[in-house]
């Protein structure tokens, strides 16, 4: 589900404008008699707005704004002061549900004498407060306020409506706009304050990286800290590696794009950036217990859970039927990339196959690697040649292995070293011999893990297993083999596969081959679609500079965010650099953008028809690529994305 935060424009029609509903007191009819704020019934509105429940209960959010374009999808409540007296203003909160137009409205409940605007909230801002969620007001395009207006209207819907306390901003249109510009001084000097579309993406507090419900302890991360699929883990910042866990807050801003948040939204569990979460009294009060947490395009809600509820919400989630990973061992040799293609994901792994298939998409020359592909029946054979298969079937028969997840860490640490240092049958030495040949002497091998467990349409398995670089100086090409080898039973990825009850000895690890690039000017991910923002005809874009890999940021990155237009050429927003002490450029240039623009296009057309997509079906592709030493494009790794 795409998180709905749509970028605002500045409506340059009336905001008065009618939806010519057909009802009574539409423009033109007769006014009906006054009703008091106090007397309203709740389908017309209500006088004061106790909380931020009763605000949603009356708020709209949707596409149905007439010509107020900009509130499209934004979640507002309209409201109307009436100055019928002029010693007591009284305030109309409008059940914007069931009325949108002010004037019909108007006509309903009798008034005439009025200033009239919306209430907007920005979940994603951080209010004067300091704390996430902003409140912005604004007006009628054609209106023009003075400061003294705006701060007296601002207080007096604070009186009515106390959750606008500290977190409210005046947000200028049209002739506001022009008034605010020749009165900016009286606003800095007298505390009110203010949004502009230019703000849109600054200031962040709260964003939603993964949109959904979860239950768990709540619990602080440190690197000391085991965690279980039933926490639910504050991070000051987001770790490289995580085994599943039921929820995930962050307090520094994130790489949208990393392994560990494409792994939160295959695991369907919530995952947002709140600041100083920790300080943020609704969070911290609830530090150690068990707790429902839910992320929102509109915030998140964290509560005090029932036992019961919590139990209800696991059985729910974890399939009840064993799951059987398509495994093929026909294929017995190592082969060029080229020849491989997109139905041998069963023999080569999703990854593998799928960057085989690109070769196909009539990519720019060189935008891809050249390399060899390992098959499945080279790690089924190992296995069995070293009675692995048998190790593990005793382990897991371990009651402790079952039952302690600390054990269970420890015991599949010994059983990966036990992978590492096993004998390689001779034949396929030899194989593996042959193929170090096919590569300069001088030049590092890239050894990257391709299962039948990762990649795929509805579980991408991100960061589940490890890649290796063989260096020139490591010797036989086997060493790196058999790393790739255990990593398929490194702790994450055993507790995913637990956990969906994917069977472990089905599970088969291939392994693709191509020269390690060194170097690099950048490397990013990229979706084919903008599933961060929302926006229409906007890929998505993350990328950071030099190694600092996104898939995989240390704990001070900033990657660029970028929306890069789908059709229109060097039609691209920079939407976060870098390095933010720096002039904000992207570390793409203009060729780089277009080039990408390009492939992206063509990548995404052929693997929606691989896939058997329809027209209108939920579908992205999310690409890793790279900017070489030498300034080329090169992408190493295509998967569906996973709504």
């Amino acid at each position: 589900m795409k998180a709905s935060f749509f970028i605002l424009v500045i409506c340059a029609v009336c905001f008065a404008s009618d939806f010519a509903q057909a009802q009574p007191g539409r423009r033109g009819g007769p006014v009906g008699p006054r009703i008091e704020p106090e007397n309203l019934d709740f389908d017309l509105g209500v006088g004061k707005i106790t909380d931020r429940e009763l605000f949603e209960k009356l708020s709209y959010q949707g596409p149905e704004v007439s010509r107020d374009a900009y509130l499209a999808n934004l979640e507002f409540v309209k409201f109307i002061i009436d100055k019928a007296d002029p010693n007591n203003h009284k305030v109309y909160f409008m059940n914007t549900q069931n009325h949108r137009a002010h004037p019909p409205y108007m006509r309903l409940v009798g008034i005439e004498s009025r200033e009239r605007g919306a209430i907007t909230y920005m979940p994603r801002l951080t209010s004067p407060d300091g704390t996430p969620g902003l409140y912005i007001i604004d007006f009628q395009p054609n209106d023009s306020y003075s400061f003294e207006d705006i701060d007296r209207i601002l207080k007096k819907l604070t009186d009515h409506m106390p959750l606008l306390k500290g977190k409210v901003a005046f947000h200028p249109l049209g002739g506001n706009m022009r008034r605010y510009e020749s009165e900016k001084d009286k606003y800095e000097n007298g505390g009110v304050s203010v949004y502009l579309d230019s703000d849109i993406y600054k200031n962040i507090s709260y964003l939603p990286l993964n949109i959904a419900k979860g239950f768990g302890k709540l619990r602080v991360y440190d690197n000391e800290l085991r965690s279980s699929p039933r926490d639910i883990l504050i991070c000051p910042t987001l770790p490289n590696e995580m085994p599943r866990v039921a929820g995930v807050i962050t307090e520094a801003r994130q790489t949208p794009l990393s392994h560990v948040n494409l792994r939160a939204i295959q695991d369907k569990v919530p995952n947002a950036f709140i600041k100083d979460a920790r300080q943020l009294e609704d969070i911290s009060s609830l530090i150690g217990k068990e707790v429902f947490y839910e992320v929102t395009s509109q915030g998140y809600r964290i509560r005090l859970a029932k036992p019961a509820e919590i139990e209800r919400h696991f059985a729910a989630m974890r399939p009840t039927v064993p799951r059987y990973p398509k495994r093929d061992l026909s294929s017995k040799k190592i082969i060029p990339l080229e020849k491989a293609d997109f139905p041998d994901a069963s023999r080569y792994g999703a990854k593998a196959a799928n960057l085989a298939a690109m070769k196909k998409f009539k990519l720019k020359k060189g935008t891809l690697p050249d390399g060899f592909v390992m098959p499945f029946y080279f790690y089924d054979e190992f296995m069995k040649h070293n009675g692995l298969y048998k190790a593990f079937d005793k382990l897991a028969e371990n009651e402790q292995f079952k039952t302690d997840s600390k054990f269970r860490a420890e015991a599949l640490a010994k059983f990966q070293n036990q992978i590492r240092t096993a004998e390689m049958p001779a034949w396929m030495m030899e194989q593996v011999s042959a193929l170090q040949k096919e590569f300069p002497a001088d030049t590092p091998i890239r050894c990257r893990s391709s299962t039948n467990n990762e990649d795929l349409d509805g579980f991408s398995g991100a960061g589940l297993y490890d890649s290796f670089t063989h260096n020139p100086s490591e010797g036989h090409l086997a060493k790196s083999v058999k790393q790739v080898f255990a990593s398929l039973w490194n702790f994450r990825a055993y507790e995913e596969r637990a956990f969906f009850l994917i069977d472990h000895k089905q599970t088969a690890m291939g392994v693709l081959f191509h020269p390690n690039f060194k170097g690099e000017l950048a490397n990013g991910v990229a979706v084919t679609s903008d599933v961060l923002y929302g926006t229409e005809g906007n890929y998505y874009l993350n990328i950071q500079p030099e190694e600092d890999l996104v898939t995989n940021p240390t704990a001070e990155s900033s990657p660029e965010e970028t929306l890069l237009a789908w059709w229109e050429r060097d039609g691209q927003q920079l939407i976060r650099s870098s390095n933010p002490d720096e002039p904000a450029n992207s570390l793409l240039d203009s060729d780089q953008q277009n080039l990408l623009r390009e492939a992206l296009g063509r990548i995404h057309f052929n693997f929606e028809k691989l896939y058997g997509k329809n027209e209108g079906d939920e579908f992205a592709m999310e690409i890793e690529f790279k900017i070489t030493s030498d300034g080329k494009l090169v992408i190493k790794q295509a998967r569906p994305w996973v709504f």
